[in-house]
């Protein structure tokens, strides 16, 4: 099995072009670092214009751009959290509650989706707030003492308490600093998620996977190599709903194409493979690794490597 790549060199990440990864480096071999590719239409662009917006408390411009990101990528955790936000910046609490609604569909276990969720229904004076607070006291006390989250949950209860009271909203991010962290740190995680993979550390690639997400948004090389893992770990179906978001925003992505007809190979859907390599051979006009690597897996039954 050819390792993953990925460029970590200030100067190379510096001097990348926008092809680096539009290709379809992420998963697929390329090497290369989210900030330095796009997509056609790039949902990524879009968070991050959001982001910006955010920072400079432009709250209406920060909507109209995360409003684009949710209806391209709508798996997308961050993209709903960040529109919550700026929704709530924009005293728009009515959006602010369906977006924050969306985020914890996608992450039930996610305290700052909760404490988004408390502060819209508090702001209008709806009594489901009182479940969200509950939910978060019952996490901080399960928590316990030394937790990593311990004092964000605490703030958590504490302000949507304060917001069912009618104390002024917060300004705070969540308890998600990786959100205004910028793309040279959002680089640095993905390119430690990359390593770790090679090393098989599936369950910490995953968790810098998540930094470099909230990072960037819904980037197609973030979500291959987040299937990629899920994969490795045995979670075929989640492996595959990452690989699905990353084509869904990136059709024509080599490494999700491959890694999806890898999978479909593991499954023991030489069909749904085959569609997969004949997908490459189309996006690949004169061949590339992606595909060969693809064929060989249907010609040999699975990881040629391996056997």
């Amino acid at each position: 099995m050819r390792k993953l790549t990925a460029v970590m060199a200030a100067g190379l990440l510096a001097g990348a072009g926008g092809a680096a990864l539009a290709a379809g480096g992420g998963g697929g071999g390329m090497g290369g670092s989210p900030s330095a590719s796009a997509p056609a239409y790039d949902p990524a662009a879009d968070y991050a214009k959001g982001v910006a917006a955010l920072q400079a408390k432009q709250y209406a411009d920060a909507a109209r751009a995360l409003k684009r990101v949710t209806s391209a990528a709508p798996s997308s955790v961050e993209a709903w959290r960040m529109l919550g936000m700026a929704s709530a910046g924009d005293n728009d609490w009515k959006g602010s509650r369906r977006a924050f609604e969306h985020a914890v569909k996608l992450a039930p276990d996610d305290y700052a989706n909760h404490w988004g969720l408390g502060l819209a229904l508090a702001r209008l004076k709806d009594p489901k707030a009182q479940e969200q607070l509950d939910w978060l006291k019952a996490k901080s006390q399960a928590c316990g003492a030394g937790c990593a989250d311990g004092e964000q949950l605490k703030a958590a209860a504490a302000e949507v308490a304060g917001a069912m009271a009618g104390a002024p909203a917060p300004s705070a991010a969540l308890g998600q600093p990786m959100i205004f962290a910028g793309a040279a740190v959002g680089d640095l995680a993905y390119a430690k998620a990359v390593g770790l993979n090679n090393e098989r550390h599936y369950d910490a690639a995953l968790a810098s996977l998540d930094a470099a997400r909230a990072a960037f948004g819904p980037h197609p090389d973030i979500l291959t190599y987040q299937g990629y893992a899920w994969r490795k770990k045995g979670d075929w179906d989640r492996a595959e709903s990452y690989y699905r978001q990353a084509l869904a925003v990136a059709p024509a992505h080599r490494g999700a194409t491959e890694y999806y007809g890898e999978l479909k190979v593991e499954r023991g859907d030489m069909g749904g493979a085959r569609q997969m390599l004949a997908r490459l051979d189309t996006i690949c006009a004169f061949g590339c690794a992606e595909a060969e690597e693809l064929r060989r897996w249907i010609d040999h039954g699975g990881d040629p490597e391996r056997r």
